[in-house]
Protein backbone atom coordinates (compact mmCIF):
# COMPACT_ATOMS: atom_id res chain seq x y z
CA UNK A 1 0.00 0.00 0.00
CA UNK A 2 1.28 3.43 -0.94
CA UNK A 3 -1.29 5.55 0.86
CA UNK A 4 -4.88 6.07 1.92
CA UNK A 5 -7.55 8.70 2.47
CA UNK A 6 -10.03 8.62 5.34
CA UNK A 7 -11.86 11.93 5.57
CA UNK A 8 -15.53 11.66 6.42
CA UNK A 9 -17.18 9.73 3.60
CA UNK A 10 -14.08 9.85 1.47
CA UNK A 11 -12.32 6.49 1.74
CA UNK A 12 -9.53 5.50 -0.62
CA UNK A 13 -6.72 2.95 -0.67
CA UNK A 14 -3.78 3.50 -3.02
CA UNK A 15 -1.82 0.44 -4.06
CA UNK A 16 1.16 -0.18 -6.28
CA UNK A 17 0.21 -0.62 -9.92
CA UNK A 18 0.81 -4.18 -11.12
CA UNK A 19 1.51 -4.36 -14.84
CA UNK A 20 0.64 -8.01 -15.40
CA UNK A 21 -2.63 -8.17 -13.49
CA UNK A 22 -3.43 -11.45 -11.73
CA UNK A 23 -2.04 -14.97 -12.08
CA UNK A 24 -5.23 -16.42 -13.57
CA UNK A 25 -4.81 -14.16 -16.62
CA UNK A 26 -1.54 -15.97 -17.40
CA UNK A 27 -2.55 -19.56 -16.72
CA UNK A 28 -5.91 -20.25 -18.28
CA UNK A 29 -5.69 -18.20 -21.45
CA UNK A 30 -3.61 -17.99 -24.64
CA UNK A 31 -0.81 -15.92 -23.12
CA UNK A 32 0.42 -18.47 -20.59
CA UNK A 33 3.49 -18.38 -18.36
CA UNK A 34 6.62 -20.34 -19.18
CA UNK A 35 8.02 -22.80 -16.68
CA UNK A 36 10.62 -20.54 -15.04
CA UNK A 37 7.98 -17.92 -14.38
CA UNK A 38 5.56 -20.49 -12.97
CA UNK A 39 8.15 -21.85 -10.57
CA UNK A 40 9.17 -18.33 -9.53
CA UNK A 41 5.53 -17.44 -8.83
CA UNK A 42 5.03 -20.64 -6.83
CA UNK A 43 8.12 -19.88 -4.74
CA UNK A 44 7.33 -16.19 -4.31
CA UNK A 45 3.76 -16.90 -3.24
CA UNK A 46 4.99 -19.50 -0.75
CA UNK A 47 7.41 -16.94 0.71
CA UNK A 48 4.59 -14.43 1.05
CA UNK A 49 2.31 -16.87 2.87
CA UNK A 50 5.20 -18.05 5.05
CA UNK A 51 5.75 -14.42 6.08
CA UNK A 52 2.08 -14.05 7.03
CA UNK A 53 2.04 -17.31 8.96
CA UNK A 54 5.43 -17.27 10.65
CA UNK A 55 7.01 -13.81 10.69
CA UNK A 56 4.26 -11.26 11.28
CA UNK A 57 3.79 -10.09 14.86
CA UNK A 58 0.24 -11.34 14.58
CA UNK A 59 -0.74 -14.56 12.89
CA UNK A 60 -2.38 -13.61 9.57
CA UNK A 61 -4.64 -16.10 7.82
CA UNK A 62 -5.50 -14.87 4.32
CA UNK A 63 -8.56 -17.15 3.90
CA UNK A 64 -8.87 -16.69 0.12
CA UNK A 65 -5.73 -17.88 -1.64
CA UNK A 66 -6.47 -18.26 -5.36
CA UNK A 67 -4.91 -17.17 -8.70
CA UNK A 68 -7.14 -14.10 -8.89
CA UNK A 69 -5.60 -12.83 -5.65
CA UNK A 70 -1.99 -13.32 -6.72
CA UNK A 71 -0.91 -10.20 -8.60
CA UNK A 72 2.12 -10.03 -10.90
CA UNK A 73 4.34 -6.98 -11.31
CA UNK A 74 6.25 -6.01 -14.44
CA UNK A 75 8.84 -8.74 -13.75
CA UNK A 76 6.14 -11.30 -12.89
CA UNK A 77 7.02 -11.23 -9.21
CA UNK A 78 3.94 -12.33 -7.24
CA UNK A 79 2.18 -10.16 -4.68
CA UNK A 80 -0.57 -11.62 -2.53
CA UNK A 81 -3.58 -9.31 -2.54
CA UNK A 82 -7.16 -8.89 -1.31
CA UNK A 83 -6.97 -9.28 2.43
CA UNK A 84 -10.65 -8.45 2.83
CA UNK A 85 -11.32 -11.88 4.34
CA UNK A 86 -8.06 -12.13 6.28
CA UNK A 87 -8.07 -12.98 9.96
CA UNK A 88 -5.62 -11.81 12.62
CA UNK A 89 -5.05 -14.19 15.50
CA UNK A 90 -2.76 -14.64 18.47
CA UNK A 91 0.09 -17.03 17.77
CA UNK A 92 -0.60 -19.11 20.85
CA UNK A 93 -4.27 -19.54 19.94
CA UNK A 94 -5.17 -23.20 19.14
CA UNK A 95 -7.53 -22.17 16.36
CA UNK A 96 -9.35 -19.11 15.15
CA UNK A 97 -13.05 -18.81 15.89
CA UNK A 98 -14.55 -17.52 12.66
CA UNK A 99 -18.31 -17.16 12.64
CA UNK A 100 -18.89 -17.65 8.91
CA UNK A 101 -17.32 -19.48 6.00
CA UNK A 102 -14.82 -17.38 4.06
CA UNK A 103 -13.10 -17.88 0.74
CA UNK A 104 -13.87 -19.15 -2.75
CA UNK A 105 -15.40 -22.54 -3.42
CA UNK A 106 -12.85 -24.91 -4.88
CA UNK A 107 -9.99 -23.35 -2.90
CA UNK A 108 -11.57 -23.82 0.52
CA UNK A 109 -10.18 -26.46 2.88
CA UNK A 110 -12.55 -29.22 4.11
CA UNK A 111 -12.44 -27.92 7.68
CA UNK A 112 -14.60 -24.95 6.68
CA UNK A 113 -17.53 -27.29 5.98
CA UNK A 114 -16.73 -29.50 8.97
CA UNK A 115 -16.85 -26.52 11.34
CA UNK A 116 -13.38 -27.32 12.70
CA UNK A 117 -11.15 -24.60 14.21
CA UNK A 118 -9.57 -22.55 11.43
CA UNK A 119 -5.78 -22.38 11.29
CA UNK A 120 -3.16 -21.32 8.75
CA UNK A 121 -3.59 -24.74 7.13
CA UNK A 122 -6.60 -23.35 5.21
CA UNK A 123 -4.16 -21.11 3.32
CA UNK A 124 -1.88 -24.10 2.74
CA UNK A 125 -4.81 -25.93 1.13
CA UNK A 126 -5.63 -22.99 -1.15
CA UNK A 127 -1.96 -22.72 -2.10
CA UNK A 128 -1.95 -26.42 -3.00
CA UNK A 129 -4.87 -25.98 -5.38
CA UNK A 130 -3.13 -22.99 -6.99
CA UNK A 131 0.10 -24.96 -7.44
CA UNK A 132 -1.68 -27.88 -9.08
CA UNK A 133 -3.50 -25.47 -11.39
CA UNK A 134 -0.13 -23.93 -12.31
CA UNK A 135 1.20 -27.40 -13.10
CA UNK A 136 -1.79 -28.41 -15.22
CA UNK A 137 -2.46 -25.01 -16.74
CA UNK A 138 -6.19 -25.49 -16.20
CA UNK A 139 -8.69 -24.56 -13.50
CA UNK A 140 -9.33 -27.44 -11.14
CA UNK A 141 -11.83 -25.54 -9.04
CA UNK A 142 -14.74 -24.99 -11.41
CA UNK A 143 -14.80 -27.62 -14.15
CA UNK A 144 -18.31 -28.54 -15.31
CA UNK A 145 -19.19 -31.85 -13.69
CA UNK A 146 -22.33 -33.98 -13.46
CA UNK A 147 -22.91 -33.13 -9.81
CA UNK A 148 -22.93 -29.35 -9.69
CA UNK A 149 -22.83 -29.43 -5.90
CA UNK A 150 -19.39 -31.03 -5.80
CA UNK A 151 -16.85 -28.64 -7.29
CA UNK A 152 -13.87 -30.57 -5.94
CA UNK A 153 -14.26 -33.65 -8.14
CA UNK A 154 -11.65 -32.48 -10.74
CA UNK A 155 -9.11 -31.94 -7.97
CA UNK A 156 -9.77 -35.37 -6.50
CA UNK A 157 -9.52 -36.92 -9.96
CA UNK A 158 -6.11 -35.33 -10.47
CA UNK A 159 -4.87 -36.58 -7.11
CA UNK A 160 -6.04 -40.09 -7.95
CA UNK A 161 -4.52 -39.89 -11.43
CA UNK A 162 -1.11 -38.97 -10.05
CA UNK A 163 -1.15 -41.72 -7.44
CA UNK A 164 -2.23 -44.38 -9.94
CA UNK A 165 0.36 -43.29 -12.49
CA UNK A 166 3.16 -43.40 -9.91
CA UNK A 167 2.06 -46.82 -8.63
CA UNK A 168 2.10 -48.22 -12.17
CA UNK A 169 5.78 -47.34 -12.38
CA UNK A 170 5.30 -45.04 -15.34
CA UNK A 171 8.62 -43.24 -15.69
CA UNK A 172 7.00 -40.40 -17.63
CA UNK A 173 4.31 -39.69 -15.05
CA UNK A 174 5.49 -36.10 -14.59
CA UNK A 175 5.14 -35.36 -18.31
CA UNK A 176 1.60 -36.73 -18.26
CA UNK A 177 0.61 -34.19 -15.58
CA UNK A 178 2.37 -31.00 -16.69
CA UNK A 179 0.65 -28.47 -18.97
CA UNK A 180 1.14 -29.77 -22.55
CA UNK A 181 1.34 -26.19 -23.84
CA UNK A 182 4.86 -26.05 -22.41
CA UNK A 183 5.87 -28.71 -24.96
CA UNK A 184 8.26 -30.39 -22.58
CA UNK A 185 10.18 -27.23 -21.73
CA UNK A 186 10.30 -27.57 -17.97
CA UNK A 187 12.46 -28.98 -15.21
CA UNK A 188 11.48 -32.55 -14.33
CA UNK A 189 12.87 -32.16 -10.80
CA UNK A 190 11.03 -28.91 -10.14
CA UNK A 191 7.79 -30.23 -11.62
CA UNK A 192 7.94 -33.41 -9.54
CA UNK A 193 8.63 -31.36 -6.42
CA UNK A 194 5.74 -28.97 -7.10
CA UNK A 195 3.33 -31.84 -7.79
CA UNK A 196 4.28 -33.54 -4.54
CA UNK A 197 3.94 -30.27 -2.64
CA UNK A 198 0.57 -29.56 -4.23
CA UNK A 199 -0.77 -32.99 -3.32
CA UNK A 200 0.46 -32.76 0.26
CA UNK A 201 -1.05 -29.28 0.64
CA UNK A 202 -4.54 -30.45 -0.38
CA UNK A 203 -4.57 -33.45 1.95
CA UNK A 204 -7.98 -33.62 3.64
CA UNK A 205 -6.19 -34.27 6.94
CA UNK A 206 -4.78 -30.85 7.76
CA UNK A 207 -2.24 -32.36 10.16
CA UNK A 208 -0.56 -33.93 7.12
CA UNK A 209 -0.29 -30.65 5.21
CA UNK A 210 3.12 -28.96 5.38
CA UNK A 211 3.71 -25.50 6.79
CA UNK A 212 4.43 -22.73 4.32
CA UNK A 213 7.91 -22.37 5.83
CA UNK A 214 8.70 -25.99 4.95
CA UNK A 215 7.27 -25.49 1.45
CA UNK A 216 9.62 -22.54 0.91
CA UNK A 217 12.59 -24.58 2.08
CA UNK A 218 11.73 -27.48 -0.24
CA UNK A 219 11.29 -25.23 -3.26
CA UNK A 220 14.50 -23.32 -2.62
CA UNK A 221 16.43 -26.59 -2.60
CA UNK A 222 15.56 -27.13 -6.27
CA UNK A 223 15.38 -23.48 -7.34
CA UNK A 224 18.55 -23.73 -9.43
CA UNK A 225 17.50 -26.81 -11.38
CA UNK A 226 17.73 -26.22 -15.13
CA UNK A 227 15.09 -26.95 -17.75
CA UNK A 228 15.28 -30.10 -19.85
Amino acid sequence: MWGFCSEGRHRLLVYEYVDNMSLDKHLFYVNFLGWKQRFAVALGTAKGLAYLHHECLEWVIHCDVKPENILLDIEFQPKIADFGLAKLSQRDSPGSEISRIRGTKGYMAPEWALNHPITAKVDVYGYGVVVLEMIKGVKLSNWVVDDAEDQEIPLKNLCRQVKETVQCGNSSWVESIVDPRLKGKFSIKQAETLIQIGLSCVDEDRSKRPTMASVVQTLMECEDETEI
